[in-house]
């Protein structure tokens, strides 16, 4: 199989990359330049004519299309650039698979399960017939995605499936995220930093799954999914920040000082998220193989060397 990964050079993107080549996968790497890694291709999802040489360039059998801006308090900072690059970008891409000379086996969405917003606690865990009800312009912009890959499939026949991903970690992710910030920070407190640590919301409950557990699912979706159907990719289970930095600090083996961060709050953070990976599970063939402990250790490993190489 030859592979389009757009944002093949982000945190997940890379991932993604390396699990299509180990299993002897073609991937051209889609981008905008920055440290995180190479490009193949230069993309631009704000404009149509560079999406649509990337994806004639490429000449992919399928497409997984991961670009964009992916953080919540970035969109809601910037609506209208987040928009622009997760709503239209999409639609670029999308079109521009219509106009591609070669057909495509397969076009996946990489969606949210931010879509899915704020629900009572008697609905969980969420399945994929549950409604969506953004509650951010990131989460608004997924929502928007997701609508466009399913009209390219239903209007023009592309053969395109999409996911909802719920909170995923591992190596490599930006420090602006929770887990990978408390790694950040234990790891300099490791190597002589002062013992304080700022947090946001502990309280909040996330559906943690590792980011390699992740990508082996958007890949075997690729092989094994139904066109026009969403699929969550999430672990089932959900545990509270509070509990996942416990085990960090427990991991990093140093004492601190916890304090709340104003800064670090978000005003529309849901207090539970928690999917049903049942579809996926029953489409693919998949199971979570990398345990949260695990996946701790590996983040926090990732921070120790990333705060080595700056020390």
């Amino acid at each position: 199989m030859r592979a389009l990964v757009t944002g093949g050079n982000g945190f997940v993107g890379r991932h993604l990359c390396a699990a299509l080549r180990e299993r002897g996968d073609e991937v051209v790497v889609a981008g905008r330049p920055h440290a995180s890694g190479v490009v193949d291709l230069e993309l631009d999802l704000r404009d149509f004519d560079n999406v649509c040489a990337v994806v004639a360039a490429a000449n992919a059998d399928v497409v997984f299309h991961l670009a964009a801006i992916a953080f919540v308090p970035e969109g809601n900072n910037d609506p209208l650039t987040t928009y622009d690059v997760n709503v239209l970008g999409t639609a670029r891409v999308f079109e521009a698979i219509r106009r591609s000379p070669r057909p495509v086996r397969r076009a996946l969405f990489v969606g949210s399960a931010e879509i899915y917003g704020s629900r009572p606690a008697s609905a969980y865990p969420l399945r994929e017939t549950s409604a969506p009800q953004p509650t951010t312009p990131y989460a608004a912009s997924k929502t928007a995605g997701e609508a466009i890959a399913l009209a390219a499939f239903r209007t023009f026949g592309i053969p395109a499936l999409m996911t909802r991903a719920f909170n995923h970690i591992g190596p490599g992710q930006d420090d602006r995220f929770a887990l990978s910030s408390f790694a950040k920070q234990l790891a300099e407190i490791k190597n002589g930093a002062p013992p304080l640590m700022y947090v946001g919301n502990l309280e909040a409950q996330r559906d943690f799954l590792d980011v390699r557990d992740v990508v082996r699912a958007y890949a075997l979706l690729a092989e094994r999914g139904v066109d026009g159907e969403a699929y969550n990719v999430c672990s089932g289970r959900a545990v509270t920040i509070k509990e996942v930095l416990r085990r960090l600090i427990t991991i990093a083996g140093v004492a601190v000082e916890v304090r709340e961060d104003p800064e670090r709050m978000r005003p529309s953070d849901n207090p539970l998220s928690l999917g049903d990976n049942a579809k996926l599970r029953e489409a693919t063939g998949w199971e979570p193989t990398i345990s949260l402990d695990a996946s701790l250790r590996t983040v926090y490993e990732a921070a120790v060397a990333g705060v080595g190489a700056h020390a």
